[in-house]
């Protein structure tokens, strides 16, 4: 675990020295504090961060693969991979780590979504059971996000090709899955159901903790970790 916390503390101290990761501080917080207002102060609008939730799949989606793109593919791009092999590190290490920079630098900006909370106190009580219930479903949304992306920069060491595919792919694990299911029947709409992960984060939004939900997104996230694994070792006997 030693080596995690190494690779997790370089992996984070490289966000807070990359121009982008500010950038997408910036439009992070553009998007969600347009969302909250939208979603919010509005006629009938509840005190609550639901209109928030319900757009942070999109807002998500569209800005993860950037955070993520870089992760592995810039260390075979720059073969600094090479000098991070011949330290007594794993791929698991290795993984775990940018897996966990990545993720600490997600809660960063999920930081800046706290003044919301306070502004609505201002306006009516806040469910405290509700707001933790909708940080728990971001955080595991994110992390599932993270996941996927990291997978796709261990695949290739073109970051902008890994974010591509990364916004493809996860457009259809969370929308195309749950379009579908909507014009099905039967069996199929079950299993694109539990596909979706549109799906399993809406109780999330609606305040409901669900450990099948939880065990969805734990699942996922630890599926796309192996499988970058498994992608990392293929690379380094190449």
């Amino acid at each position: 675990m030693r080596n995690v916390a190494t690779l997790v503390q370089r992996e984070l101290g490289a966000y807070f020295l990359s121009p982008i990761a500010y950038a997408l501080l910036v439009i992070f917080l553009v998007l969600t504090g347009w969302a909250f207002s939208g979603g919010t102060f509005h006629q009938g609008g509840d005190a609550s961060l639901r209109g928030l939730l319900e757009l942070s799949p999109l807002i998500l989606l569209c800005l993860i693969p950037f955070l993520t793109m870089r992760l592995i593919s810039e260390e075979f791009r720059s073969g600094t991979i090479e000098t991070l092999m011949t330290v007594p590190v794993s791929d698991v290490d290795v993984v775990l780590g940018k897996f966990l920079g990545a993720v600490a630098f997600f809660v960063v900006l999920l930081l800046g979504t706290v003044p919301y909370p306070i502004i609505l106190s201002m306006y009516g009580p806040v469910d405290p059971k509700l707001l933790l219930c909708h940080y728990v479903g971001l955080l595991l949304l994110g992390s599932l996000y993270i996941s996927v992306g990291l997978f796709f920069s261990a695949w290739t060491k073109h970051q902008l090709i890994a974010g591509m595919l990364s916004v493809v792919v996860l457009a259809v694990m969370t929308y195309l899955t749950r379009s579908i299911a909507d014009h099905v029947e039967g069996w199929p709409k079950a299993v694109l159901q539990q596909l979706s992960v549109f799906s399993h984060f809406g109780d999330f939004v609606r305040g409901l903790i669900d450990f099948n939900h939880v065990v969805f997104f734990v699942t996922m996230t630890a599926l796309f970790l192996f499988l970058s694994v498994k992608v990392l070792e293929v690379r380094r006997w190449r």
